[in-house]
């Protein structure tokens, strides 16, 4: 287990020096942060081979790394808010601002017995037009999950509005999001996270200019306060990165879970 965390912290630090990607890339599950508890989270996650042009007056995220500040706070059993800051190194060292997003959670509580986890999120907020044609977004977030033993599974399928920006009169972007993980030993889970964009919810695009990624994943236990994943990702399309590397680490405070 030691040597199994050392190589992983050396490839999180070698790969954070360089790095872009998307900002949080992250399959959710339905539980949210306990009542009283606020999680802070890191987001780092650098493309390793990505778009190396201006695209829709966007920077080209090849070389570049995003850093993404989470901080959620649990309300009761049903809520939780989190709040967002990005931020995005480019390749030339420059580190920029990019935008700030608010995410209010609701899920139905584990006391009411359900076959599987249910949640929703709603994320809302501004992002630059220079990382994002689309300044003003709204992410719609349904979230289903279930334990078996050994195996987990989630799936989010979202949904992405534009409130400002070209897509602003366009329909809803479809982008689902899946994971399986297995526990491999006791703290430790290996699986595979999928991440797609399929265009308006109406009319799929091509499969070429859909963006599809695969991500094998680890998640480790540090113990109840902690959260950690680190993933490498391929896209199979065109229209996507062609190589991501993500890490997140994250912290509960106040966890009387200890």
């Amino acid at each position: 287990m030691r040597n199994l965390i050392a190589v992983i912290a050396c490839l999180v630090c070698a790969f954070s020096l360089r790095a872009q990607g998307n900002y949080e890339v992250q399959v959710y599950g339905s539980d949210l942060v306990p009542k009283g508890v606020t999680m802070v989270e890191l987001h780092s996650n650098f493309t390793a081979s990505g778009t190396k042009g201006i695209v829709d007056g966007s920077l080209p995220t090849n070389h570049a790394e995003h850093e993404t500040l989470e901080i959620t706070h649990g309300f009761n059993e049903w809520f939780e808010c989190g709040f967002y800051q990005f931020t995005s190194i480019q390749p030339d060292g420059s580190w920029q601002w990019v935008g700030t997003h608010l995410r209010p959670r609701i899920a139905i509580p584990e006391s009411y017995k359900l076959p599987v986890g249910l949640s929703m999120s709603t994320e809302i907020g501004y992002q630059r037009a220079i990382f994002s044609p689309d300044t003003w977004t709204i992410e719609l977030r349904p979230i289903v999950d279930k334990k078996v033993g050994k195996l987990y599974l989630a799936f989010n399928p979202t949904l992405d509005l534009s409130l400002h920006g070209p897509g602003k009169d366009s329909n809803p972007d479809f982008s689902p999001n899946v994971k399986f993980s297995y526990d491999i030993v006791k703290k430790v889970a290996f699986g595979l996270e999928y991440y797609g964009a399929y265009g308006k919810l109406t009319s799929f695009d091509a499969t070429r200019d859909t963006q599809q990624m695969f991500i094998p994943a680890v998640d480790i236990d540090f113990g109840a306060n902690w959260e950690f994943n680190f993933g490498v990702g391929v896209g199979v399309t065109q229209a996507t990165d062609h190589l991501l590397v993500k890490a997140i680490l994250g912290y509960r405070f106040n966890n009387k879970k200890n």
